[in-house]
């Protein structure tokens, strides 16, 4: 495994990152837990078995990894959106990309469980980053008087997660779409 005291070597980095894109599409194409080959992973990389294990020992290890590296681009993606957009329409963006990450977490949601049942996932620093991503929509929909001043990203963040719940075992995304339009509709003023 490779020390976490030092910087990781350029070709490193770019084989860890490579070995995490791939496994990334390999994530999204799947709905079951497990079934993506960690030697396809390996082979879309361009890298051996081997390295992949180098940097990820276990297959819960990689599948965190991903979550977090998406977890980052989702959070990330808020100021892009909002720096784009006006602010009702970046949060509806937001909101939409949201529910591509929770879709994607059905296939692995064992392994997500168990990261988090290990204290290897925060759930808590989750949602937390979440809220953070949020509220400078939120706040710059309030300022322009495009979405409503009384509500809280928590709010926001707490009815996304039941929509993403109830919606779970939908065949398409066609209810939890009119139910993300719902939403958007009520933080309207």
């Amino acid at each position: 495994m490779l020390s976490t005291d030092r910087p990781m070597r350029a070709h490193a980095r770019r084989n860890r990152d490579e070995l995490l894109a791939a496994a990334r599409r390999a994530l999204a194409a799947t709905d079951s837990d497990g079934a993506v080959s960690l030697e396809g992973i390996a082979r879309d990389a361009g890298v051996g078995i081997g390295t992949l294990y180098r940097h990820f020992p276990t297959r819960q290890a990689l599948f965190e990894a991903v979550y977090g590296s998406q977890l980052d681009d989702l959070t990330a993606g808020a100021d892009e959106l909002l720096a784009a957009h006006p602010p009702a329409i970046a949060l509806r963006e937001w909101i939409g990309a949201y529910a591509d990450f929770a879709r994607t977490k059905r296939g692995v949601h064992e392994t997500l469980k168990a990261g988090m049942a290990a204290g290897r996932l925060n759930p808590s620093t989750t949602r937390a980053r979440i809220n953070a991503a949020v509220e400078p929509l939120l706040s710059a929909g309030a300022a322009d008087a495009t979405l409503r001043k009384d509500i809280t990203a928590d709010d926001v963040t707490t009815m996304l997660v039941g929509i993403f719940l109830a919606t779970a075992t939908s065949p398409d995304g066609e209810q939890t779409t009119r139910l993300l339009d719902l939403l958007m509709a009520a933080l309207r003023p």
